[in-house]
């Protein structure tokens, strides 16, 4: 199975997580675009989370993974870009159920709360865990639109 494309992002407080789990995922193999390669101290997550919904929006199979203080500022800003679907992960059951039923393409992250063991397993069941097939998780997804 080809690995996704994957798009990373994060703000001042996500920095930190998102440069480890880069690390990580280079050496799994992954291709990443990481667009936020520089740390800047009072930047606004926001930018960040829309650099990365557009490009996953606009690159179909690819994949995004996004961090700020809480997760849930980057998953708001996300969820504003038509196409992307993500959702702020806190265990991997919620991760397994978001990317089957929901077709979620975005993983927002808590950089003050998750530890790079927690987030990268986080991930790996996002990468690795496939969108249903069934009719009504279809339906549902077309609607959000």
């Amino acid at each position: 199975m080809k690995k996704p494309l994957l798009f990373l992002g994060a703000d001042h407080a996500g920095f930190e997580l998102k440069e480890k789990l880069k690390a990580d995922l280079l050496h799994q193999g992954y291709e990443i675009y990481d667009l936020s390669p520089r740390f800047k101290k009072d930047d606004d997550y926001p930018i960040h989370a829309k650099k990365v919904a557009l490009a996953v929006s606009k690159t179909p199979g690819s994949m995004g993974v996004l961090a700020c203080g809480s997760g849930v500022g980057v998953s708001i800003a996300a969820n504003r870009v038509k196409g992307a679907r993500a959702f702020d992960a806190h265990d991997e059951k919620e991760t397994k159920l978001a990317r089957e039923h929901n077709d979620a393409n975005v993983i927002a992250l808590s950089g003050w709360k998750l530890s790079e063991k927690e987030a990268l397993a986080l991930v790996k069941t996002f990468l690795k865990t496939k969108a249903s097939g069934a009719e009504r998780h279809r339906r549902r997804v077309g609607q959000l639109g």
